[in-house]
């Protein structure tokens, strides 16, 4: 069955483009639009889609509220959101993790990797553009990192690779290739890096993986090297 997606922005000439972009890739069915944060709840109550992709700056709710209003912690029955913006600043980035989104994209991703996106939140994964984790470690370089909790079950050495090249910005689809793994089992070791390491994204993983010198990078005080 196709993933049903409800896309929500503003501007209508990037609102059409994203619906043409996601329409044209299989398995996905953009099912309703919206020109801003109460029609894209109205939307989303009425239709109850697989995913919804919603822009940051809207008026009436912008994309930040839309996600915790419906993927929140205390929503009992949370969906799956995706936001998308131009604006790569670090509070939007930060306020849509924290309300609850699967995915944050820059709107030149590309069709490929917003394909992507749409699929990891509707299986129940979370897909951060590769540039915006460098992005976000390198803001948190000069913080001073916290002690980082170790995990109670250690971490097997395949979980240790798949956490390196995560922590370096590598997309599911990218590890599997480097690894010589199917997709699936990419996924299975995200998925148990989050649970032992009790982290909530990818992004959390990654900064776990620097404070820890897992690998070298901004949060060890080395550039990271961006491909």
């Amino acid at each position: 069955m196709s993933i049903r997606v409800i896309v929500a922005d503003d501007q209508d000439l990037v609102r059409t483009g994203l619906v043409m972009i996601l329409g044209a890739q299989p398995g996905i069915e953009v099912v309703g639009e919206a020109a801003d944060g109460i029609a894209a709840l109205d939307l989303a109550a009425r239709l109850r889609p697989d995913v919804l992709l919603v822009d940051i700056r809207m008026p009436g709710l912008d994309g930040v509220e839309v996600t915790r209003r419906l993927a929140g912690p205390d929503v009992s029955d949370p969906m799956a959101v995706v936001v998308i913006t131009t604006f790569d600043l670090d509070e939007y980035i930060l306020g849509a993790l924290r309300a609850g989104a699967r995915g944050f994209l820059l709107k030149d991703a590309g069709p490929e990797l917003l394909a992507q996106a749409v699929h990891a939140a509707a299986n129940g994964d979370a897909l951060i553009a590769p540039n915006v984790t460098r992005r976000l470690l390198t803001t948190f370089a000069d913080q001073a990192p916290a002690v980082p909790v170790q995990p109670l079950d250690p971490l097997t050495p395949r979980e240790e690779e798949v956490l390196a090249l995560v922590a370096r910005g590598r997309t599911n689809a990218e590890i599997a290739t480097e690894l010589f793994v199917g997709l699936s089992t990419v996924k299975t070791h995200v998925a148990a890096l989050m649970t032992k390491l009790g982290a909530r994204n990818r992004v959390e993983i990654a900064m776990w993986a620097h404070d820890t010198r897992r690998v070298a990078g901004p949060r060890s005080g080395h550039a990271e090297r961006v491909e």
